[in-house]
């Protein structure tokens, strides 16, 4: 129950300061690490000369190896920390590494700034974010793909972590955050990865499945401080469109989010020269622009307080 008391206050801390650009600089960060060895076992373990079943085999004990390395090393960190006076202080800091407020807000903002200057500055900045091809984006294109990803990402860079790190500690944040950058790493149906990458994107779907879910919820909450109808519209686009999308969780954020900008997400778009063609979600206008941008950060500013406030108040009733 330590660490559901500390998650309210990782999040205030990571809000207010981000990760460090003199860390950042000095030491890099720990998802890189992290990426590190899953390129490395990518690399040795992904043989394109071995048969399908087998490499599916391997990829599951990547991930075998990358869970048990991240429970052990966030196990051994906090129990060293617990050991220490105002160890938990420390675990908290430690924790704001793995939460993505402040970097998501400033990476939004930047595709806000970059639409107010170009459209090729702007397709630039949206491209940090989303993995489609941002070339042919027009200034609708590109503010729906920002606020497909801040949606997207709400889920997966903020809410997940946290509840993981409420949940489990130190063990808990570092396994959810390995798994996932396992997933946006070698969990696409690539040639390369289509079976290497299994076990990472299917454990990466069920690791988010609370997180996607709540973080709908949160956003039609958020939306409740600007009018009755936009939560309800959240509640509905949500309830009605979230499992039409080809991904288990995603849908439930942009659907929320959707709902409560009165917008319109999905569609097709092109990634890697194919052109997808994605459920709708929402039930509002598909034309956007900075404008929406700006209600959307609003509204993830909103979530991740009350985010905050809910985890506090369940530590303070456990």
């Amino acid at each position: 129950m330590e660490t559901l008391a500390l998650a309210p206050l990782a999040l205030f801390v990571e809000s207010l300061i981000g990760y460090p650009k003199r860390l950042y600089g000095l030491a890099g960060h720990p998802v890189e690490w992290a990426g590190r060895a899953i390129s490395f076992l990518d690399l040795k373990l992904n043989q394109e000369s071995d048969p399908p079943d087998r490499r599916k085999l391997l990829g599951v004990l990547a991930v075998l190896i990358l869970a048990l390395g991240s429970v052990g090393l966030g196990l051994a960190i906090q129990i060293a920390l617990l050991a220490v006076p105002f160890g938990w202080v420390a675990n908290a800091l430690l924790a704001t590494t793995l939460i993505a407020q402040s970097s998501m807000r400033d990476h939004v903002q930047s595709v806000a700034d970059a639409l107010g200057r170009s459209l090729p500055d702007a397709r630039i900045a949206v491209g940090q974010i989303v993995g489609r091809d941002t070339s042919a984006l027009d200034h609708s294109g590109v503010s729906k793909a920002c606020l497909e990803s801040l949606a997207e990402n709400t889920s997966d860079g903020i809410v997940a972590p946290a509840l993981w790190y409420a949940a489990a500690g130190l063990p808990g944040i570092l396994f959810y955050k390995v798994i996932n950058t396992a997933d946006s790493m070698i969990g696409h149906k690539s040639d390369r990865h289509l079976q290497f990458g299994w076990a990472a994107a299917r454990l990466d779907d069920l690791l988010n499945l609370p997180a996607s879910r709540l973080c709908g919820v949160l956003f039609a909450a958020a939306a409740w401080f600007s009018s009755r109808d936009a939560a309800l519209s959240a509640l509905r686009s949500m309830w009605r469109d979230a499992a039409k999308h080809q991904s288990p969780n995603a849908g439930w954020p942009e659907a929320a989010m959707a709902g409560a900008l009165g917008l319109r997400f999905g569609g097709p778009r092109t990634y890697e020269g194919e052109t997808v063609d994605l459920a709708w979600m929402g039930h509002g206008r598909t034309e956007m622009d900075q404008t929406d941008i700006a209600k959307g950060l609003s509204l993830f500013e909103r979530s991740n307080i009350i985010l905050a406030m809910a985890l506090f108040g369940l530590a303070v009733v456990l």
